[in-house]
């Protein structure tokens, strides 16, 4: 029964930060860049917040999990965060698992998953490879719906605009 409760408690909770990590694509979607947004959390406390930002920044490493992830190193004093958990409402890409590996990130939660690029399990397996001498635990597809439509959505109404120019 222990478990079950601490269950239901962790799936509400990872609810909780990932409807923040939307907030945080809207953001990015505001700004014209790909709706993704990402929340460092530790100890029930966001110490990193990102939303994508490589096109007004000109940056092609500028994705919401990198920024959230560097928010959080600045915030914290130090590269390794262990004992987070990293919210993300699209699964990350090879670049972003590195980089979630190297700071040593105990979970991530992710959205929905990214049939071309995906690096937790949908195209690569990078966060569990066992060539790492670190593993990070995943969750997937929380809110994944909510999540990817405001993918699809983004992309829909540019293939539209991109139709009348």
């Amino acid at each position: 029964m222990n478990d079950e409760l601490q269950q239901i408690e962790t799936e509400a909770l990872d609810e909780f930060w990932m409807q923040r990590a939307l907030e945080l694509a809207r953001r990015a979607e505001a700004a014209g860049e790909v709706p993704v947004g990402a929340v460092v959390v530790r100890d029930e406390q966001a110490i990193g917040e990102g939303w994508n930002q490589p096109i007004g920044s000109h940056d092609p490493s500028a994705h919401a999990e990198m920024s959230a992830l560097r928010d959080a190193a600045q915030r914290s004093g130090n590269y390794r965060l262990p004992d987070t958990t990293l919210y993300v409402t699209l699964e990350p890409c090879v670049m972003c698992a590195g980089a979630i590996i190297h700071s040593r990130v105990k979970r991530v939660v992710f959205g929905a998953r990214d049939a071309k690029t995906g690096a937790a399990g949908s195209v690569f397996d990078i966060l569990n490879s066992d060539k790492h001498n670190h593993r990070v635990e995943i969750r997937a597809e929380v809110l994944a719906g909510e999540c990817g439509s405001l993918l699809t959505n983004f992309f829909q109404t540019r293939r539209e605009a991109s139709k009348k120019s």
